[in-house]
């Protein structure tokens, strides 16, 4: 299969799909998983915290963008500043990004990172004990903006990596180009033998800056990705498709394309970090400044916490069940979680 050839959208995937919402209707109700009516404030006085996930022990870790700081939290307690990332570069909407703990964690310590760094976008493996990043994946196209940056194992073991076209809207297309694309890797930064590309570290191609994923318990992929001035969306990831950036922003109905199953404008969403419980994604939105809910199922998506934090960066579901979020004002940023229903 040749990486430059746009993958036509499979039937099963347009079974799944269902109609692009555009100004969905507002709505301060509380979605049925959790109360979004009783926050519980876990950390205060961050400075654009990004990469948030879990050790197995139930504390959450997380990293601070321009500090290159690495973090850990649990509820009634103060964060404890772990160490500072060597080698990072921040500038603009790069630095330390994404953050994933290892499957393994009880074996082999490690946790992954995301940073800008000198000349480059990369990830690496490092351990708590030990913050020196050993790159796994290096070349990834960095700029100012459109540097991607979210981290996650999926439910293959594999580490899935979301990159940016690094406002060079040809790299999304560009099959020698990690950027653009979600890529597809080992624990070590090998290729998998079954990535749709041989050889290849692209899972997914055409896109302009995806910035959250996540899966259902059935193991289907999804994420969302910030559009240009117009739309904003949240698409099925089928391995080997093409998304149409920048040939298409929002549904464009070229069956060489996947459309979204769901489009906001760019003022209501600007969607980063994403979380799916159940049958319901939620993401995190930042000029929009809410967390939007989205039925998977098909319906329209309904926004929570309109205003309440600001520009909403990170969301995800914690080991405790509840759900976790982190803003991205640049000062007194915090970490919130919202308990079950």
């Amino acid at each position: 299969m040749r990486l430059s050839r746009a993958i036509a959208v499979t039937a099963a995937l347009a079974a799944t799909t269902f109609t692009g919402v555009c100004g969905a209707q507002a709505s301060n109700a509380a979605d049925a998983n959790f109360d979004f009516d009783s926050p519980e404030q876990v950390a205060s006085g961050l400075a654009f915290p990004w990469g948030l996930d879990f050790l197995p022990d139930g504390t959450a870790i997380f990293a601070e963008r321009d500090s290159a700081l690495i973090k850990t939290v649990t509820p009634g307690t103060s964060p404890r500043t772990v160490g500072q990332v060597p080698t990072v570069v921040p500038g603009g909407e790069g630095g330390l990004l994404g953050l994933a703990v290892s499957p393994g964690y009880a074996t082999d310590g490690a946790v992954y990172v995301y940073f800008t760094a000198a000349g480059d976008n990369r990830v690496a493996r490092l351990t708590l004990d030990d913050l020196t990043p050993q790159p796994i994946v290096t070349g990834i196209p960095k700029a100012s903006i459109h540097n991607g940056g979210r981290l996650a194992f999926g439910p293959d073991g594999k580490l899935y990596i979301t990159t940016g076209d690094a406002a060079v809207r040809d790299n999304a297309q560009n099959p020698a180009s990690l950027g653009g694309k979600i890529l597809r890797v080992e624990p070590d930064g090998s290729v998998p033998a079954d990535n749709p590309f041989p050889g290849s570290r692209v899972y997914t191609l055409g896109h302009r800056n995806v910035q959250g994923l996540d899966w259902t318990a059935a193991g289907e992929l999804y994420a969302s990705e910030l559009g240009q001035n117009t739309w904003d969306e949240v698409n099925r990831i089928v391995a080997g498709s093409n998304y149409g950036w920048p040939i298409v922003e929002g549904e464009g109905g070229d069956p060489g394309y996947v459309d979204p199953i769901v489009t906001w404008t760019t003022a209501e969403a600007s969607p980063s970090g994403a979380a799916v419980v159940g049958s319901t994604m939620y993401v995190a939105a930042l000029r929009g400044q809410r967390l939007w809910t989205v039925p998977l199922g098909g319906g329209a998506p309904v926004d929570v916490l309109n205003g309440t934090y600001g520009r909403v960066r990170s969301v995800a579901h914690g080991p405790d069940g509840w759900l976790w979020i982190c803003t991205s004002n640049g000062s007194g940023d915090v970490l919130v979680r919202f308990p079950p229903v």
